[in-house]
């Protein structure tokens, strides 16, 4: 099947509301990566020496070489900046989620003592802080087990989160694979955790962030003072606080490293933003495990057939009739390039009247030919559709007086006597006055007009069909 597998819908217009705890109107999640002593170095086995997010400007690999000067910065992370973190969040009551890379844990036990005595959430960073892009699946499937057994002997307990960032097209999949995680955080693309589906698991996803983000301290476009930092995060945060004020509330996650932000004259710009956000009421600080916690209580994932994945057959089978008696449109729409974003009532009607819109005229006059007299003999009969017969009782066309009856049959019939095919009208938008009015003003229009006119209700009455049965 010709399937895309990228997700463009998400939340869509109207996300859910997060509920967040105590009514708050933002979720404000602190990360702090722990990546000192896990970064490419030929002391750990690697080729090269680390070049990515550091104060050296321009860095490249050193192979088969140690980096004294990288080397130090990142030890700056661990010896300095990480101390500095500590302080100014446990001073603030603030906990946060670590994402620790398995070896740099390791390396660094008085640092993961300080995190456990203060409650915070230690997520997995994989084993190493490295490239997962071309490795194979055996490889990173190794690799995450691996990270998960160190984790555990050094933390003492297996994570509940997981994020590599520098990782595969397959992370996700293999990592919702290994079936322990409460969410995984490998993904930048929402305000506001959603489910997965990988297999029979439903994966929770936690989106992260990387514009605000430390990081830009090394990378440009970036940030140059602390000041620049305290602004961004600012304006996000008043943003997000407006948007929960109005009903629709948000996460914002803040990224952070130690070895960065943990330098005197970037902390400035995150302690400041600290203050700012504690001047207000109605704001949560969770750490990301208490976020998924909440999601799967308040919001669990409901398993439905999703379109895109059926087989043609079953395909045909469930959207066959939502065109009437037309199931050559379901037939063509299988075979479009459907996703994510046409599993819902919206996106699966585009597809089918892409394919009723690309038909000749023949092909689209057979469809409106195919559709009952409102209230006629058919009706009368009780031989119309499940469809055609609940949407006509919904405008109680099922109980006409017997003059009403006789006025539909007279005006049905020249209508058709005089456009050649019925009169067609998404009875859901109307009650029986209005669809009379419709009646007296359609029938004297040119043939022409009313062929694009009975096309467009075709197309609506199908609109609100798959409302009945999809998201």
């Amino acid at each position: 099947m010709n399937r895309y597998p990228r997700d463009m819908q998400g939340h869509g217009q109207t996300p859910p509301s997060a509920n967040w705890p105590d009514g708050a109107k933002v979720a404000v999640q602190f990360v702090v990566n722990y990546e000192e002593g896990g970064e490419n170095n030929i002391l750990h086995g690697d080729a090269a020496s680390e070049a990515f997010l550091s104060d050296i400007a321009g860095a490249a690999p050193w192979p088969n070489q140690r980096h004294w000067n990288m080397e130090s910065l990142y030890e700056y992370g661990a010896r300095a900046g990480f101390w500095r973190l500590h302080r100014l969040f446990t001073g603030a009551n603030i906990p946060v989620t670590v994402y620790g890379v398995a070896t740099a844990l390791a390396r660094s036990p008085a640092q993961v003592t300080a995190m456990l005595n203060a409650d915070w959430e230690i997520a997995s960073h994989g084993m190493k802080w490295v490239e997962h892009k071309d490795m194979s699946e055996t490889e990173e499937r190794a690799a995450i087990a691996d990270a998960i057994a160190l984790h555990t002997e050094v933390v003492g307990s297996r994570p509940d989160g997981w994020y590599t960032g520098r990782c595969s097209e397959n992370t996700v999949r293999l990592v919702a694979e290994e079936g322990g995680f409460a969410y995984i955080s490998d993904t930048y693309d929402d305000d506001l955790p959603y489910w997965i589906e990988v297999d029979d698991r439903d994966q929770l996803i936690i989106p992260y962030t990387l514009e605000a983000n430390d990081m830009r301290f090394a990378t440009a476009p970036g940030y140059i003072t602390g000041e620049q930092f305290y602004q961004y995060l600012k304006d996000a945060f008043d943003v997000l606080y407006a948007e929960g004020a109005e009903g629709a509330p948000k996460m914002m996650s803040i990224g952070l490293h130690n070895r960065l932000i943990g330098r005197p004259g970037k902390l400035a710009g995150l302690k400041k933003f600290i203050e700012y956000i504690q001047g207000f009421e109605n704001v949560w600080t969770p750490r990301r495990i208490d976020i998924a916690r909440h999601w799967a209580t308040t919001h669990p994932n409901t398993r439905y057939e999703r379109p895109s994945r059926m087989d043609a057959d079953t395909f045909v089978i469930n959207y066959g009739g939502i065109f009437e008696h037309s199931p050559w449109i379901a037939e063509g729409a299988h075979g479009l390039e459907l996703g994510p974003a046409h599993d819902t009532a919206i996106g699966l009607h585009n597809a089918l009247c892409r394919i009723f819109r690309r038909a000749d005229h023949a092909a689209r006059l057979g469809v409106l030919t195919a559709h009952p007299d409102l209230a006629g003999k058919l009706a009368a009969a009780k031989r119309l559709t499940d469809e055609s017969t609940s949407e006509q009782a919904s405008a109680g066309l099922d109980a006409l007086t017997d003059a009403e009856r006789a006025t539909f049959t007279e005006q049905n019939d020249a209508y058709t006597a005089k456009h050649g095919f019925p009169f067609i009208i998404a009875v859901r938008d109307h009650d029986k006055a209005s669809i009379m009015a419709a009646f007296e003003t359609r029938i004297g229009n040119a043939t022409g007009v009313e062929f694009e006119t009975a096309c467009k209700q075709v197309e609506r009455i199908a609109h609100y069909r798959l409302k009945d049965l999809l998201p």
